[in-house]
Formats: structure tokens, C-alpha cells, sequence
């Protein structure tokens, strides 16, 4: 079963930054694409980044262009965001999610491709 663990949420200021962490068990992850999404209180969940699982090609969304970094570590079964230059609108719970089958690259920035989830962290910025 597949399970997904974040961490390194926390409270920084405006132009700080945090790096995310998720941790995957339960498969074979290095043939998936990952992503990081991100709720906020009353919005609707979006996809913020993501990177495949092949020639570890990336994704952003505009509002994160130039100041997030995805990565992965196939061999730990972990993906990273580094944040940074957060800013108030950043605050959100971030979820770690897995793409729901294998081998699909070409689905990097489809939100609805993925369909495990963590049970997220909270990244709150103050302004």
C-alpha cells in the first residue's frame, strides 16, 4: 500500500524560505511521476510542481516559477520542494502525491493523474 509522508512544514516570514520533504513507501516509485500540491482555506487544491519519473523533467505552476525547486531521490524514495522567496500567498497545506500509473511523462501537469495523497503539511507565512 502505498503511503506518503511530508515534512518540513513550519511558520517563516515573507521572503524565508523551507524545504519539503516526502517520503514513499509501498512501491516502486522511481517509474512515477510525483507532485507537490498545495489547499488553501477555501481554494480549491492545485498543482504547484511536479517532476517525472524519466529524464526528471519538472513542472510549475506560474505563481512558484523561479522561486520552488523540485528534485527527487529515486534511490531514498523521496521528493524534495525547496521554497523559496515565500510569500503570504504561499500559505497552504502541501500534499506529496503520487501519479496513479506508471510510465507517463507526457501527463506531468495533469492534476488529475495523480491520485495518491499524504496527509500534508502546513507552511503558513507571515507578513
Amino acid at each position: 500500500q502505498v503511503q506518503l509522508v511530508e515534512s518540513g512544514g513550519g511558520l517563516v516570514q515573507a521572503g524565508g524560505s523551507l524545504r519539503l520533504s516526502c517520503a514513499a513507501s509501498g512501491g516502486t516509485f522511481s517509474i512515477y511521476n510525483m507532485g507537490w500540491f498545495r489547499q488553501a482555506p477555501g481554494k480549491e487544491r492545485e498543482l504547484v510542481s511536479a517532476i517525472a519519473w524519466r529524464d526528471s523533467a519538472t513542472y510549475y505552476a506560474d505563481s512558484v516559477k523561479g522561486r520552488f525547486t523540485i528534485s527527487r531521490d529515486n534511490a531514498k524514495n523521496t521528493v524534495y520542494l525547496q521554497m523559496n522567496s515565500l510569500k503570504p500567498e504561499d500559505t497552504a497545506v502541501y500534499y506529496c502525491s503520487v501519479a496513479r500509473s506508471p510510465f507517463k511523462d507526457a501527463n506531468l501537469n495533469d492534476p488529475l493523474s495523480y491520485g495518491y495523497w499524504g496527509q500534508g503539511t502546513q507552511v503558513t507565512i507571515s507578513s
